[in-house]
Parts: structure tokens; sequence; C-alpha cells
């Protein structure tokens, strides 16, 4: 069976909208779009959506933890083999406190990239490929957790041109899934039901032509 890892934030682990600033709460696995990616395509699937991860920074309040380059080297090294990686990262990376511009932000992208193409992990698993996904650019100004995404909304819309150019330079498959969904106006960060269910759709087609 083809076996499929996602990695990503709390879009990819299915945090909804958040109505309180520090509340956990978590869809369904029959809501989440990764699993019903997964089984539309009729996949395994490897769950790895951090909320608050980045691709490329350890966060001040958060810790640590948040660096996707330490969470994708260990996502590989625990699970395996996998035939597709998706990653679907740069939402927090666009928070006012990292003041990144979207050219550093695709740059941590890139080291993802980077890490996942490496000859170590690819002999690992013996083989595997790509799917860079684009997250929707962030809504400004609503919910509780506003005041985090400052000026993110901004560099948000640059990252699909930069994104598809670095997935064409690495020969990895590209999705800009703000084509597809939109974030949640409730607090301008995640995706509801509905647009789980589309990201999923999306994703799911997006493979099997690449298959």
């Amino acid at each position: 069976m083809t076996v499929i890892l996602c990695f990503g934030d709390s879009n990819t682990h299915g945090t909804p909208p958040m109505q309180a600033e520090g509340e956990y709460r978590r869809f369904g696995a029959e809501v989440r779009w990764p699993t019903r990616m997964a089984r539309a395509l009729g996949w395994e699937l490897v769950e790895e959506g951090l909320p608050g991860r980045t691709a490329q920074w350890g966060d001040a309040v958060m810790g640590p933890i948040m660096n996707g380059i330490d969470g994708l080297k260990i996502a590989l090294q625990s699970h395996g083999p996998i035939d597709w990686l998706v990653v679907m990262l740069g939402t927090n990376d666009a928070k006012a406190r990292f003041g990144a511009s979207a050219e550093l932000i695709t740059g941590g992208i890139a080291a993802l990239l980077d890490i996942a193409q490496s000859p170590e992990m690819q002999a690992r698993h013996g083989g595997f490929r790509v799917l860079l996904v684009c997250p929707p650019p962030a809504l400004e100004g609503v919910g509780p957790i506003a005041n985090q995404f400052h000026g993110a909304r901004r560099r948000g819309v640059e990252l699909p041109r930069l994104y598809k150019d670095l997935a064409g330079s690495r020969g990895v498959a590209f999705l800009d899934a703000g084509q597809v969904i939109q974030v949640s106006p409730v607090d301008g960060v995640h995706f509801d039901a509905e647009n789980h269910a589309l990201l999923a759709e999306a994703v799911a087609a997006e493979l099997r032509a690449e298959a």
C-alpha cells in the first residue's frame, strides 16, 4: 500500500478555528483533510501536524520544538518507508515576531526540501516523492490570535509564486491551497470543516495526477 506522510502545522493537525486564545481542540479524523485525502486514495497515512510549527525556527513563546527542520528529520526517521511526503508550512513563519520576508519564509521551505531530497533520507525510504502545498494567506485583525499575525497577509500573498518557483527548481509537485480554500473569518488562520473537505479533494486530485 502507498504510504503518505503529511507534515505541517495546526492546519494539518486539524485545529478548528479558535474561539479563545490558548484553547486546544481538534477535528475528528472524519473531518481532517489528511485522513479524508488518504481515505479517498486508499493510502496509508502518517499524520505529523504540530500546532505552531514553523519551517525553520524555534519559537520564543512556544519553544524550540516548533522548528520544522528538526521536526522533519525526526518524522522521516520515525516512520517509513514512505512513498509520498506532503509539506504544508509557512503560516506561522509569517507571524509578526519572526519578522520574516516571504523570501526568507521560502528559504525555510527550501531547507525542508533539502532534507527530504537528501541521499540519506531518500535511501532510508527507498525513494519518495514530495508535494509542496502553499497555505492560503491569513486574514488580519480577526479572532483571538490576531495580534500574532500583524503583517501576515502581505507576506502570505507573496508565497504562492515563490513556492511554485521553488517546487519547479527542485522537481517536486506543487499545489496552491489558496486557489482552493480560504482561512476562516473566525480567527483568520485555521480551516473550517468545509475547507478541510475541499483541501482533501484537491490534494488527492493532485496526487492522482502525479501518479
